[in-house]
């Protein structure tokens, strides 16, 4: 299992901005992130997952 900061998450999906980023998270089609002590981070299979759905 693999964890990804913000900026891994940015770069994994296209370099979309720190809102939009949020926009899609409280629009349901990012899921929320984990927090670990100050830090966010998002499973990359949860990302891969909500990215394959967006595509059909």
């Amino acid at each position: 299992m693999r964890y990804l900061s913000f900026p891994d998450l940015q770069s994994k999906i296209g370099g979309r901005s720190r809102s939009s980023v949020y926009r899609d998270i409280a629009m349901g089609r990012l899921p929320k992130p984990i927090k670990f002590g100050a830090r966010l981070y998002w499973n990359e299979a949860d990302i891969d997952a909500a990215l394959t759905a967006a595509q059909k």
